[in-house]
């Protein structure tokens, strides 16, 4: 996956989009920047009327501000997506990303293409150029007439890309004459009639809108009409490069699927909390079975599994998950299982119950669903309740992930359980499974019940 980001992207922080930035430049040109559809031939009056610098000081003024906190970036920084294309001149993309620890590798002249960053995480293709660089950035007919010679490099990266990719355009208008003229040479002369999948966001045309009301409150029919089959005619002619428009209702809404997009990617990230000195009502070859089985089983679905190498319960998760990662050919460990033992001793200034929390919180975070099994430790020569696991409960809860506690095993896990029960509105996929949590002790059952659960979870996103 890749995303493709627009102005609308960077709206969300505050900044203006392409019309809003050449308003005052219209107003100069005695153009009324609100009807003009050509806005790169507006810069192109104003620059054969005045020069060049005049756009290159509003380019630094607009987009040297401290950008708002962006919902919709801070959800894609967390998606593992490596690929971002731009035309925007801020740089909210790598700000945020850079801001969850992620190297980025960012393209801004053409120059730069030779050069790869080590370790990076992420590659992000600034087309259009950057605020720091104003005097490059491309806004006037002549920089697009000049875009071949001055950046033919980034048009042959984005065919490639739009080829191999699946690209989420998001914040993006298809108004963009270098885009457009990318997208129809890829679909003649590479796809024809199969372009490959990609998505964008519409906000529906609706007639409630305020730009349609008259002075009288009416509404204006006939510029309502118009724009509503004008925005139809423009989905059905982004089909022709496997452009599928996602229409929504209010801008909001884009959030919301995104939200669903990242729990849905997250639903494969298993956090398994777990300690045991003893085993209970299990011997300890059913608990080590019930373990070792369900562990492997997840990875043979295609689950990442998280582990904090819990007492009594790690070893035996991390065994299921290698075996079946070994056995399988196209499996590589980094992808199926992250092992995060605790650290034992203090350092740092911080004490080791808050290197721990702070440890939970991160591990929990990267998982969508935790699966709690048993819950004891080892005190004094004494089996005591586990409260690091309470607390990864009560961190899960918080973070709104889905939990599914094996109330058989007893412990702490129980205790869980029996919280989990009382509130069952709130964890409605557990429902039809509390029976088969409580008191199932057949490993092959639990395991069956445990992914019917997350399937369920599934399903309703």
């Amino acid at each position: 996956m890749a995303i493709f980001a627009g102005a609308g992207l960077s709206r969300g922080s505050g900044f203006v989009d392409w019309k809003e930035l050449l308003r005052d430049i219209a107003d100069e040109l005695e153009l009324d920047i609100d009807k003009e559809l050509d806005l790169v031939s507006v810069a192109q009056y104003h620059v054969n009327a005045n020069g060049r610098q005049t756009i290159n000081e509003a380019i630094i003024q607009e987009f040297q501000r401290t950008a708002e906190k962006n919902d919709n970036m801070d959800i894609l920084s967390r998606l593992p997506i490596d690929t971002y294309w731009t035309t925007n001149y801020d740089s909210i993309i790598e700000d945020t990303l850079q801001s969850v620890n992620k190297v980025t590798d960012i393209k801004i002249s053409q120059s730069q293409m030779k050069n790869y960053k080590p370790d990076r995480d992420v590659v992000i293709y600034k087309m259009h150029g950057d605020k720091d660089f104003p005097d490059d950035a491309v806004i006037t007919r002549d920089d697009y007439e000049r875009y071949d010679n001055d950046r033919r490099l980034f048009t042959t990266q984005l065919k490639g890309e739009l080829i191999s990719k699946t690209f989420l355009f998001i914040g993006f208008s298809f108004e963009d004459p270098n885009l457009e003229q990318i997208l129809s040479k890829i679909r003649v002369e590479l796809l024809g009639k199969s372009p490959k999948n990609h998505y964008c966001f519409f906000r529906k045309v609706k007639e409630q809108d305020e730009r349609y009301k008259n002075q009288d409150g009416s509404i204006n029919q006939e510029e309502f009409s118009y724009d509503k089959v004008k925005q139809e005619l423009k989905i059905k002619d982004l089909k022709r490069y496997g452009i599928n428009a996602v229409l929504v209702d209010n801008y909001s809404d884009i959030t919301t699927i995104l939200n669903n997009i990242e729990k849905k990617h997250k639903i494969n990230q298993v956090f398994i909390s777990g300690s045991a000195k003893e085993y209970g009502n299990y011997s300890e070859d059913e608990a080590k079975n019930l373990l070792h089985n369900l562990s492997k089983s997840l990875v043979s679905k295609n689950h990442h599994i998280i582990s904090g190498f819990g007492l009594g319960v790690g070893s035996y998760v991390i065994n299921g998950a290698l075996e079946e990662i070994f056995n399988s050919k196209n499996k590589k460990t980094n992808d199926f299982l992250t092992l995060r033992p605790f650290p034992q001793n203090e350092s740092g200034g911080k004490t080791l119950k808050e290197l721990w929390t702070e440890y939970r919180k991160d591990m929990i975070n990267d998982a969508g669903v935790t699966i709690f099994l048993f819950g004891n430790k080892d005190k004094d020569g004494k089996t005591i309740e586990a409260d690091g696991m309470m607390e990864e409960y009560q961190i899960a809860k918080n973070k709104n992930k889905y939990i599914i506690p094996i109330g058989s095993t007893g412990y702490v896990t129980e205790k869980i359980f029996n919280e989990v029960k009382k509130d069952i509105d709130r964890y409605w996929y557990l429902e039809d499974s509390l029976d088969t949590l409580e008191n199932e002790r057949d490993e092959k059952k639990v395991i069956e019940e445990t992914h019917k659960i997350i399937e369920k979870i599934r399903r309703s996103l």
